[in-house]
């Protein structure tokens, strides 16, 4: 193992030649009879310890330890006092400016290798649960990301199979969380709504998009497949999928830990078909009444419905998906997202073709 480097700083000739005399067997030592000197060479090379004499010209040892303790690359180095003097309040002084111990001179040699053997000791332990923190905490954040991929993908596929059972043929629900979050980092870039999305942790919200229409599972085939135009009684039964969904999440909360994510995928799921003048569903709630989440949801949903072929539909182009979108500013949409929408429509449109099956944002 490569021995430890000690800088020793003191005016007195015969303290730094005793001080070298008695580390250099154990140590790299460096001897500086002056502040000026040792600063100099600190900032070519950092030692494990120092040795600071308290009384010497120009620049004392109180000096250099502040000076140490206000520069980031130098404030971790350990300094010992050396001193002539024995009053608590230069004892005091010394500690309260962060020397992590005071030597009284004329020093002990044994006692001197000693103190110093223990404090690098200790300094050394130190670094070792520092690192053992930092790794543990990279183990921590690489399982965390471990399981919400897992999550994410089971939950994918189970909201892709609700998918393909009103004929969609894949995508959308990869599709609609990349649309969510471009429009979320827009309107958190703009400060919009920046209060209540504060408290949003952004990546469960744009995962929790995947359950968004989870209540189609109990919506009948023959009405989720039907290529024509619903009936009025079979449009009322598809509405049901945004109450059905509440109360399908509800059933998971019981038996969930994660309550966060699924408080975002129930907002999703139970006001994605609201619309801004009244006249949505299931509720019928009017401007900010309908959850924020809701509807920035209206838009991701309804945009790539628009520009998706579906049993009952050709895909219509990106300009129309807009043209279609602004028409419904104020209608159906939040004003507010409307404008937001069209700033970064560019890049639905750039999802809609480069990612069709819907790959995963994570």
């Amino acid at each position: 193992m490569e021995p430890k480097t000690v800088f020793i700083v003191d005016d007195d000739v015969t303290n730094l030649t005793i001080g070298a005399d008695t580390l250099s067997e154990s140590y790299h030592v460096f001897t500086f009879n002056s502040g000026d000197l040792v600063m100099q060479m600190l900032e070519r090379h950092i030692p494990d310890l120092i040795l600071l004499d308290v009384e010497m010209p120009e620049m004392n040892g109180y000096g250099i330890i502040q000076q140490l303790k206000e520069n980031a690359k130098t404030r971790h180095i350990p300094v010992i006092f050396l001193t002539a003097k024995s009053d608590v309040e230069s004892e005091l002084r010394g500690l309260s400016m962060g020397a992590i111990d005071y030597i009284i001179k004329p020093f002990s040699p044994p006692l001197l290798l000693k103190r110093i053997e223990v404090h690098l000791l200790v300094e050394s332990q130190k670094q070792e649960l520092q690192d053992f923190n930092n790794n543990l905490l990279d183990m921590v954040e690489a399982k965390t990301k471990t399981v919400l991929e897992l999550q994410n993908a089971i939950l994918k596929t189970m909201a892709e199979l609700v998918d393909r059972r009103d004929g969609t043929t894949g995508g959308h629900i990869g599709r609609t969380q990349c649309y969510m979050r471009v429009l979320l980092n827009t309107m958190l870039e703009q400060g919009f709504y920046r209060e209540e999305a504060s408290t949003w942790n952004l990546n469960l919200v744009v995962q929790s998009t995947l359950l968004h229409d989870v209540g189609k599972v109990a919506i009948k085939d023959s009405i989720l497949q039907k290529p024509g135009k619903l009936t009025e009684a079979e449009f009322e039964e598809i509405k049901k999928h945004t109450t059905f969904g509440e109360e399908v999440i509800l059933k998971i909360q019981r038996d969930a830990a994660e309550y966060t994510f699924l408080e975002y995928a129930k907002i999703f799921a139970g006001s994605h078909h609201e619309k801004w003048d009244g006249s949505g569903y299931p509720r019928g709630l009017k401007g900010e009444e309908i959850p924020l989440l809701g509807r920035v949801m209206a838009i991701v949903d309804v945009y790539d419905a628009i520009v998706s072929e579906r049993p009952y539909k050709k895909a219509l182009p990106h300009s129309e998906a807009v043209a279609i979108i602004l028409e419904n500013r104020g209608k159906h949409f939040d004003p507010v997202f409307v404008d937001l929408f069209l700033s970064v429509s560019d890049k639905f449109n750039e999802i809609a073709v480069t990612n069709p099956r819907g790959d995963s944002v994570y």
